[in-house]
């Protein structure tokens, strides 16, 4: 009964204790609801919760393309895979401190004593001279319990770590898919803008061509002439510009593809350009918490921190190591498994600091200063995460609307100038109203279109804003974890 309590007592204490505060999350005061702006209705879109394909939402094959290709090539993924697979070793190597550490060794000993030895032809020769051998075996093991939880706490520091990075890694898949998605719809918008362009360079020859007729026939002035030529050079000096604009999207669009982008092209936008814009679903600040990668990594980075600090107070009491050696010693290699042949040693020691000065205690408060430090961080990265979505709600419903009007001004302003210039040719009207209608069209078309990038965009920086479908049970459950995985067989030759 003695023994059975000793046992006891004995397996409690190798079990260890930890002096790592009780961690919980850090508290955040949240808000019931997002603020919304006058005549903002909440959409409620039949799905209530994004998908994490949310891409598919702008109903563009090639878009769903490049993102596949860039989950698979993007070189700032890859390295936050790599750093992912970094901490998870870590994690690992620490785990294995926890086991005992075994080492084996084997060796022969060939001594010669006394008498003289000389070289002839075929070997060595020995006169009057004693030969021995020696030949041992052993297996050795040594192991630190880990009575005050240094050991357990350095796992538990590394694991949150591990997770952190893998929260990190989704952190850069989403902002690589945002920037994808933003610099392909830029592209698409810019490709409107060409063929807008395109369009209205044409239109600007044909009034320049009635108005070169009209002074040609001595019924309009020579300013006429000269203005027509003005509008239209300016015309065509914006459309050389969008060109740019367009084949600086194109190459950023293969930066984030992984391919060189002198030799990356995406074929021109074929017929009139359609923006898709999706319903996106809100979901309610209190969730927001758990749908954020950027915030998901803050909080386990606090875990750390926490679990730091019972790393530095375990320093305050003894470590305690047990080692144990065993083998066979013989000086005939037929009997070194002999039971006479067999030695053993066991030991045990005992390291305590006693003066370090306040070393140990600065430590400690290091460690809660870091603490603090992640506590804050993440408090003002999650206040982030509400400002980032509060905005882009906002922004979602205003361009909405501003899309709406919009469009009503450049049809309108498209009516005005087909007027007009019917009107020029009539001759009721100087050339002058010409120049006006013609630019306040260009301008009302421009708008739109650049409106409905806009709404685009703003739809990408919301599902940004709500972690893109992805959950904090990600890196938990593996699916995380997977597309790591994944990420790392594609970038494999």
């Amino acid at each position: 009964m003695i023994r059975k309590a000793f046992s006891a007592v004995l397996i409690a204490a190798l079990a260890g204790c930890s002096f790592a505060p009780h961690y919980a999350r850090p508290v955040m005061k949240l808000p019931a609801d997002w603020k919304p702006v006058e005549g903002w209705q909440p959409a409620n879109p039949s799905d209530g919760a994004l998908r994490g394909d949310w891409w598919t939402g702008f109903d563009d094959a090639t878009l769903t393309d490049l993102i596949a290709k860039a989950d698979a090539h993007n070189q700032t993924v890859a390295q936050a895979a790599a750093t992912y697979r970094q901490a998870r070793a870590a994690t690992r190597e620490a785990r294995a401190s926890l086991f005992p550490t075994v080492t084996a060794n084997g060796g022969v000993t060939h001594t010669v004593s006394g008498g003289s030895r000389s070289i002839v032809t075929g070997g060595v020769s020995s006169s009057g001279a004693r030969v021995s051998n020696n030949y041992t075996v052993s297996l050795g093991g040594s192991w630190q319990p880990d009575l005050f939880g240094k050991i357990g706490n350095t796992v538990s520091n590394a694991h949150a770590t591990e997770q952190a990075r893998l929260a990190d890694l989704a952190s850069a898949r989403l902002a690589l898919h945002g920037e994808l998605a933003t610099d392909y719809l830029s592209l698409r918008a810019a490709d409107a803008q060409i063929a807008s362009l395109t369009a209205t360079v044409e239109a600007y020859q044909r009034s320049l061509q009635i108005a070169t007729n009209r002074y040609n026939a001595g019924i309009a002035p020579h300013t006429d002439v000269f203005q027509g030529q003005s509008q239209l050079a300016s015309a065509q000096s914006d459309l050389e510009g969008e060109k740019r604009t367009r084949t600086q999207f194109e190459d950023a669009i293969a930066v984030l593809v992984g391919e060189n982008p002198a030799s990356f092209t995406l074929p021109t936008l074929a017929g009139a350009w359609t923006p898709v814009t999706p319903d996106v679903p809100a979901v309610l600040p209190s969730t927001l918490l758990e749908r954020r990668p950027d915030v998901a990594s803050a909080e386990r980075q606090v875990a750390a921190a926490n679990a730091e600090i019972g790393v530095e107070k375990a320093a305050f009491f003894p470590t305690i190591g047990l080692s144990g050696n065993g083998g066979f010693n013989n000086g005939s290699l037929s009997g070194l498994f002999a039971s006479s042949a067999l030695l053993w040693s066991l030991g045990a020691q005992v390291s305590e600091t006693i003066l370090d000065f306040g070393a140990r205690s600065a430590k400690v408060q290091q460690a809660r200063a870091a603490y603090e430090g992640a506590v804050a961080n993440y408090r003002q990265v999650a206040l982030t995460a509400f400002q980032d979505v509060q905005d882009n709600l906002v922004a979602e419903q205003v361009l909405a609307r501003q899309e709406v009007l919009l469009r009503q001004a450049s049809v309108a302003a498209d009516k005005s100038e087909a007027s007009i210039r019917d009107q020029y040719r009539a001759g009721i009207i100087v050339y002058t109203d010409v120049v006006s209608a013609q630019a306040t069209a260009l301008s009302a078309r421009r708008a739109l279109i650049q409106g409905q990038l806009d709404r685009q965009n703003a739809a990408v920086a919301l599902i940004q804003a709500l972690g893109g479908g992805w959950s904090q049970a990600d890196i938990t459950n593996g699916a995380e974890a997977a597309r790591a995985a994944e990420i790392r067989k594609s970038q494999q030759p």
